[in-house]
């Protein structure tokens, strides 16, 4: 005897085992966002995201989502280089309070941000430093030029950005000579900040021996979560003692800006001398990541170089791979300690709820506290997040401008003229979280007034925006601020 099926009662069983087993998907995913205890902002947004979106909010999060801080992305460990300097940091710490220069009350105030980078990303001090700041790509790219042409050793260069333009084949030019001229030419560069530099530039420069290593290549299938941790880094090491750090990545856009914007405003280092050092030890620990080559030979790689210069500088990063999220933490060190002025530009501003909390606080105290953002930005979600933060800044006593004269692309912190912070990291989540960053903190009058004198510069050529007016914005802008606020930490 043959039973019927009954098609009706096997598609609504099947039905129903579907909506329990995807409903139960949504649910451990999001109770397994909430048991990694991360900011309660960015667990707060990823739960809605999963819960409104699901399919989308689910892979996103498994492609975007996972923090690595804890897990780590790779070891550090077993580098002895980097247990050395895991002992001189300690025995800075415990020399520290016998230095001379704390002699100088501005600096002895600033005393707990160094002590901080000591613990916290064995950032060594360095005193016998020279800095040459540029405020523009095309001052920039010529030293580079002419600093990468006088090589005789070695070139190290670490970039998030390459572009085969005009700026990137000149570069790649004084490479292929340098090269057939015997100096050793090692270069990483980002996979996904790289995209556009082709395969026919990266191949000519292997045929003449420079070693080329791409950090975390974005390939499917293994296109998982770690396409979201980037290297953000801008390094140049040039014979271990004249380096470059700051925002500028190798691209014409920094000298001649683009169709959407007039100019590309940014700001980048030359440093030579003992914080050379410093920047060789990121990227040789960034070499040994994507190559799995331990560089030796310190003669050669970190050569004594004496300048008579006194400029003290410590080189930081940060990254998913450390324990600490120690940019973050330099900075609300820095602003917390403010007594008179706190000056930023960034131009992407999506801080935590310690660095927001610290701002207001600063100016709530009567600390002059002024940020300039960009009037427009490369990035819509961004923009839009940024924006969701006035109000509550101008309302705290913050002055806000917004900067009109092209794109301001400019990372820079300065506070009460004696500190200041150049580099890689903006104020929002990915830089503190996500991305691999280096910055250099600069303990030096002379220097951070250089930066102040540029961020006056930049108020010319900005729109101040005021509380009266803000409030008066349309409902559409405030929509959009409130998406992006939400979307924020997840980009």
């Amino acid at each position: 005897m043959i039973l019927a099926v009954n098609w009706e009662i096997v598609f609504t069983t099947l039905t129903v085992i579907l909506v329990l087993l995807y409903t139960g998907t949504i649910i451990f995913t999001v109770f397994f966002v909430i048991l990694e205890n991360r900011d309660p902002v960015r667990t707060i947004s990823w739960a809605l995201f999963i819960f409104l979106i699901p399919v989308i909010g689910i892979i996103s999060y498994i492609v975007f989502g996972q923090s690595f801080r804890k897990q780590k992305i790779f070891s550090r460990k077993g580098l002895k280089d980097l247990e050395r300097i895991n002992s001189l940091s300690q025995a800075q710490i415990l020399n520290l309070p016998k230095k001379k220069f704390l002699d100088d009350e501005k600096i002895r105030r600033k005393k707990n941000i160094i002590t901080l980078l000591l613990n916290n990303s064995k950032a060594l001090l360095t005193e016998r430093n020279r800095v040459e700041v540029f405020n523009n790509g095309a001052d920039t790219f010529q030293s580079i030029l002419r600093e990468l042409d006088k090589a005789k050793d070695h070139i190290h260069m670490e970039f998030y950005r390459w572009e085969s333009d005009n700026i990137g084949n000149e570069i790649k030019e004084i490479l292929i000579r340098k090269a057939r001229e015997g100096v050793k030419i090692r270069i990483i560069y980002d996979d996904v900040g790289s995209w556009k530099i082709g395969k026919e530039y990266i191949a000519s420069l292997e045929a003449e021996g420079v070693e080329i290593f791409v950090f975390m290549p974005v390939r499917f299938p293994f296109f998982t979560s770690k396409v979201n941790f980037r290297n953000h880094r801008k390094i140049i090491v040039i014979d271990g003692k004249v380096g470059y750090v700051g925002g500028m990545n190798i691209a014409d856009k920094y000298i001649h800006g683009t169709q959407k914007f007039r100019a590309w405003r940014d700001t980048h280092l030359r440093l030579e001398g003992e914080a050379v050092h410093s920047l060789q030890i990121i990227f040789i620990v960034d070499w040994y990541f994507v190559s799995n080559e331990i560089i030796t030979n310190p003669l050669r790689y970190f050569p004594k170089h004496v300048v008579d210069d006194k400029v003290l500088i410590q080189i930081t990063s940060s990254g998913p791979d450390s324990d600490w999220s120690s940019i973050m933490q330099a900075f609300f060190t820095a602003i917390t300690s403010a007594e008179k002025t706190i000056y930023i530009t960034t131009p992407y501003f999506s801080p935590n709820e310690s660095i927001l909390t610290a701002l207001k606080t600063g100016a709530l105290s009567g600390v002059d506290v002024r940020l300039i953002l960009p009037a427009k930005s490369d990035s819509t979600i961004a923009y839009w997040n940024s924006f969701s933060y006035v109000n509550e800044l101008l309302e705290a006593g913050i002055k806000v401008y917004l900067f009109e004269d092209g794109f301001n692309h400019a990372k820079l912190l300065m506070v009460d003229s004696i500190f200041s912070s150049v580099g890689t990291a903006n104020i929002d989540y990915r830089s503190f979280d996500l991305n691999f960053e280096t910055n250099a903190l600069i303990y030096n009058e002379e220097i951070t007034k250089k930066l102040e004198e540029s961020f006056f510069d930049d108020l010319l050529h900005s729109r101040q925006i005021h509380l009266d007016q803000w409030k008066l914005r349309p409902k559409k802008q405030k929509l959009y601020e409130s998406l992006a606020r939400v979307l924020g930490p997840l980009y």
